[in-house]
């Protein structure tokens, strides 16, 4: 897909980071957008920001966990615009902390929105596509913690690794259907300054934990804020980039190329059969 002007481009968590980046890019590029975020002052931003700069954006309040009001998502950009080209599956949560101190609630919030998050998108969107039988396009954004298991983010790794499989699956299954109109790619950013580093704000009080941080959450947490507050690459570089890689039909969307030797040990210790070395053993990107 590399005609984007007039063309309808949907959001999920569009209310900060990523997401609005993708929005503000979408728009300077004629896109018509439809933005979805469970922070409603947020999302109200982000379609303020757009139409500020001319741009044509409806805005949908979204619990993505919920696969009904991805269905209502799905149903506000068919009778507003007529369509979907470009789906950006993005919303996201984290929780750290060692893994057996994650609560079920923890485990609940985290999958439903980093993992049916996408596969609603998905089940209510690729129909669509399918249907038009024209250029369309989607991005999963899963993180790097998809391609390595850090120490203290059990939850988070084991969502995003979830994305990636089925994000490579999704490839697969569309050429299996003959679907070759339809591309995909993966989103894995490393450390980028986005509000992923605040996402208890939008955890819904049905699964607040009752009990404080543990010691290991808590070093998780402050480890999380600096690792991101420092990160070198901004939301707008992301969105730049996951717009080439969509013009190039570009399935990974690497934002950090330095990660890649802590990948490779990965894969060597797989193909070797040896232990799991602790990938934060490399230096990390900024």
């Amino acid at each position: 897909m590399d005609r984007f002007e007039g063309k309808v481009g949907v959001i999920t968590g569009a209310g900060s980071g990523f997401g609005r980046e993708f929005a503000k890019q979408g728009a300077a590029l004629g896109m018509k957008l439809v933005l979805a975020d469970l922070d409603t002052a947020g999302l109200a931003a982000t379609v303020e920001a757009v139409r500020a700069e001319g741009g044509d954006a409806i805005g949908v309040t979204t619990d993505v966990s919920d696969a009904a009001q991805v269905e209502a998502l799905a149903r506000a950009s068919l009778d507003t615009y007529g369509g979907a080209h470009l789906l950006f599956n993005n919303a996201g949560v984290g929780a750290g902390g060692f893994v057996w101190e994650n609560s079920a609630n923890d485990w609940q919030w985290v999958f439903g929105v980093n993992v049916m998050g996408v596969a609603n998108g998905l089940r209510a969107f690729v129909p669509i596509m399918l249907k038009q039988n024209e250029p369309a396009h989607i991005v999963n954004t899963a993180s790097v913690a998809g391609l390595l298991a850090a120490p203290a983010m059990g939850v988070y790794n084991a969502s995003k690794h979830a994305v990636v499989a089925l994000t490579e699956t999704l490839h697969h299954d569309l050429r299996l259907a003959g679907a070759s109109l339809v591309g995909v790619s993966l989103l894995c950013p490393a450390f980028v300054p986005t509000g992923i580093a605040d996402a208890e704000r939008s955890r819904p009080e049905a699964l607040a934990n009752a009990t404080p941080y543990t010691a290991s959450q808590k070093l998780a947490a402050r480890q999380l804020t600096r690792a991101v507050e420092g990160g070198k690459l901004s939301a707008r570089d992301i969105a730049e980039l996951t717009f080439d890689a969509v013009r190039e039909r570009r399935f990974y969307v690497i934002t950090h190329p330095n990660i890649m030797p802590s990948v490779q040990l990965r894969l060597d210790d797989i193909a070797q059969l040896r232990n799991p070395t602790d990938p934060m053993s490399l230096k990390q990107p900024r």
